[in-house]
């Protein structure tokens, strides 16, 4: 018999080969599988709420992984240490974690999952922030792992404008790399552009869920436009376009973060992963 497991983690990506397991390759899902693996004493796999490509961070990551119910149970916490199973696996994998000395993945919690909660297809959101230095921003030595360098002055302003004609339900072909078997057509919910207190331009995008590259193909058309090579129009008119007939421009994955991801009510859990998984396969 098996339990469900939640398991939210926050990640450095730099020397990460992305989220999915390679072979040969250091990847986020490989380090955690290890570790769980280690703990239970078999392999384990893992979903996750959202892939990311190598080099991305992530400040709140969530997975989902089907366990033995009876070892769960049997994990020290209910007497003794004070901590409830959750929190004793939590414990055991950041051991576990250490000792594989991936020190720039973090365990936030883990818990028995409510019922019908899918890592994958059970979100209503997320959430990424990329983080721009350009000619304009004064260096951060502090958070340069996670910002983009760009020698351009850009103008933000543009930028915000450009973003606007993107919102809504589109068919992201044009800035997506296709997978088979899925669709390219998402609600962008979010994309907001600012300069910050610090200097640096932000950008927060927020989708019911983002196809291979969707982001930093959006970022990378938003800086020519902030850089004045392109008119504030032409990201709008690539996406009605709804062709890859054009030169994609991938922003680095340094500037980018997973944020947070939002989730419905435990009792509607299920019925929105069954909703998703109908709405993700292509026509």
């Amino acid at each position: 018999m098996t339990l469900r497991l939640r398991i939210d983690l926050a990640y450095e990506g730099t020397d990460f080969h992305g989220w999915a397991r390679q072979p040969g390759l250091r990847t986020v899902q490989g380090e955690l599988e290890a570790a769980l693996s280690r703990v239970f004493r078999q392999d384990i796999g893992t979903v996750v709420a959202g892939r990311t490509d190598a080099g991305v961070h992530a400040r709140h990551q969530v997975v989902h992984a089907d366990v033995p119910a009876e070892t769960f149970a049997a994990l020290p916490g209910r007497r003794g240490s004070g901590r409830t199973p959750g929190e004793a696996l939590a414990h055991k994998l950041r051991g576990a974690l250490g000792f594989q000395g991936a020190q720039d993945l973090a365990v936030l919690s883990a818990a028995p999952a409510p019922e019908g909660f899918d890592a994958r297809f059970s979100p209503l959101w997320r959430e990424y922030r990329y983080r721009i230095a350009d000619a304009a921003a004064r260096p951060d030595p502090l958070r340069r792992r996670e910002t983009t360098p760009v020698r351009e002055r850009l103008d933000e302003a543009a930028m915000a404008q450009a973003a606007r004609e993107l919102l809504g339900l589109h068919d992201f072909l044009p800035f997506c790399k296709p997978r088979e078997g899925s669709t390219t057509i998402r609600t962008l919910q979010r994309l907001d552009v600012s300069r910050q207190p610090d200097t640096a331009i932000e950008a927060v995008l927020r989708a019911d869920a983002f196809c291979h590259h969707m982001v930093r193909s959006l970022i990378g058309a938003l800086i020519r436009v902030g850089a004045g090579r392109e008119d504030v129009t032409w990201p709008a008119m690539l996406l009605a376009r709804g062709t890859r007939d054009h030169p994609v421009v991938v922003a680095p994955a340094q500037g980018l973060v997973l944020e947070r991801i939002g989730y419905p009510p435990d009792e509607e859990l299920a019925a929105r992963a069954e909703q998703t998984r109908a709405r993700r396969q292509a026509p």
